[in-house]
């Protein structure tokens, strides 16, 4: 909890400068509020946080470099104690899921009220969760879907690293994966290395072996 006589303070990360100029002079005319630091891109975010070990981090979750939902899983590791809210144009369900899964206590799509996010900041720093309307519905209904998506040995990944993770667990190399799927072979590393650090491996070969492990990989080919 923070200090009633010391205001709460918050790190912008928007890799768009405007948005973060925009959300810095709404928080800073939000009673109790200190923006300490602010970031473009998600490991920036994380160096932010360990400097200043804010209470809050207002997060965007498409950014270059790292996303926003690894460097929320990085950020909840390394400061525990600082809150994540997602303020973001994503409402895509894996994408909401994922931010859930890597920590995140709320999630607003951009546009809220400044009432609303006013209320969110406070409330995540006070170890609540809190969405927005447009993803309150579609947090319960991933809460609903019965026994299939619970056992989802990956969760955390999006659909198209499911993808990609299934095609390398039959022992495809990236020029294939890339091929199938239909896109670059630097695209399809960089799918592999947000894999990688959200199964916490270290190469592909352990990818694999947790892939198939899990019953990825049965369609593997010649």
């Amino acid at each position: 909890m923070t200090p009633p006589d010391r205001p709460i303070s918050v790190v912008l990360v928007d890799d768009h400068p405007v948005v973060r100029g925009g959300l810095r002079a709404l928080i800073e005319s939000f009673e109790g509020f200190s923006v300490v630091g602010e970031a473009a891109d998600g490991e920036q975010a994380v160096r932010e946080v360990l400097l200043h070990q804010p209470d809050a981090v207002i997060m965007d979750v498409m950014m270059p470099r790292l996303d926003g939902v690894e460097a929320t899983r990085r950020i909840v590791r390394a400061s525990p104690s600082t809150a994540v809210l997602v303020l973001s144009m994503a409402e895509d369900d894996d994408v909401v899921f994922s931010a859930m899964q890597a920590g995140a206590r709320g999630y607003l799509l951009k546009g809220a009220a400044q009432e609303e996010i006013d209320r969110a900041l406070k409330a995540v720093v006070a170890g609540e969760a809190i969405f927005g309307p447009g993803v309150a519905a579609r947090v319960l209904g991933l809460f609903s879907r019965g026994t299939a998506d619970r056992t989802d040995p990956f969760p955390e990944l999006t659909p198209r690293e499911r993808e990609v993770l299934e095609l390398v667990a039959q022992g495809r190399r990236n020029a294939a994966v890339g091929r199938t799927l239909g896109m670059a072979s630097k695209t399809v590393a960089n799918h592999l290395s947000s894999i990688f650090a959200k199964l916490q491996v270290t190469d592909r070969s352990a990818a694999i072996v947790r892939a198939r492990d899990n019953g990825l990989g049965r369609g593997r080919s010649s």
